[in-house]
């Protein structure tokens, strides 16, 4: 399974981990972090926004929340997704 990851553990910043998910799986967003239980439906929209922008199916995204903005997010998610497409290419 190939893996590719976006991110730090410094406060404000997040570690977003996309991974290579069977076929037909769909995208699954896991959350974690303190920011979770308030802004966790908006993290999972903006996660799921960029992956449709980029047209990316059948992936696992792991977030690791330390208080990142939603452009942070949004950033973080784009990048470990590219990054995920150059692995999955090489």
């Amino acid at each position: 399974m190939k893996t590719a990851s976006a991110g730090t553990v410094e406060s404000m910043d997040c570690i977003v981990t996309a991974s290579e998910a069977d076929p037909g799986s769909g995208v699954v967003v896991q959350l974690a972090g303190a920011s979770v239980a308030r802004f966790g439906s908006a993290m999972r929209a903006a996660v799921l926004a960029v992956a449709s922008r980029l047209g990316v199916s059948d992936v696992v995204i792991s977030v690791q929340d330390n208080g990142a903005l939603d452009l942070v997010l949004q950033a973080r998610t784009e990048a470990a997704l590219e990054l995920l497409k150059g692995v999955s290419a090489a």
